[in-house]
């Protein structure tokens, strides 16, 4: 599995909103950029993508920022690469190089077929406050609800 730079920023920044989704209080661009070394420029067009897909809102002004627009327990990590990436195809066919008719290639292409679905269905499975709860193991003093 390979995951851009840009679904990784994404994901950092859903997971900093997830944290302070309780207080309900907007978060700006530039502090979610400082705290996990992310390009700012880079980050308001995601942001503007997932503001697009009604995950995150927007407040303007010198106290606005963006916050989470649905719950962290309803927004799972496949919907967010999904939304950044424009991944809505199911599966992917896969290209052969040996004969397409052989029993063990289409053993193989079967198998990496299953494999791939497993991976979607894990993908839409952990929802960001799981992430949060990962999180914390790692730093309590980092994410908080």
């Amino acid at each position: 599995m390979k995951i851009s730079a840009k679904t990784e920023y994404a994901c950092v920044a859903m997971l900093e909103l997830a944290s302070r989704y309780e207080s309900g209080g907007p978060v700006q661009v530039r502090k979610i950029a400082e705290r996990h070394a992310v390009p700012s420029r880079f980050l308001v067009q995601i942001m503007l993508q997932l503001k697009a897909a009604g995950l995150v809102a927007s407040t303007r002004g010198a106290a606005g920022g963006y916050r989470l627009a649905v719950p962290p327990k309803e927004i799972t990590l496949g919907q967010v690469m999904d939304i950044v990436e424009g991944n809505k195809q199911p599966d992917v066919n896969f290209a052969v190089s040996s004969s397409p008719d052989s029993p063990a290639v289409k053993a193989l292409v079967q198998a990496w077929q299953d494999i791939q679905r497993k991976e979607r269905d894990m993908l839409y499975s952990i929802t960001f406050a799981d992430l949060l709860e990962r999180a914390r193991q790692y730093d309590t003093q980092m994410y908080y609800i």
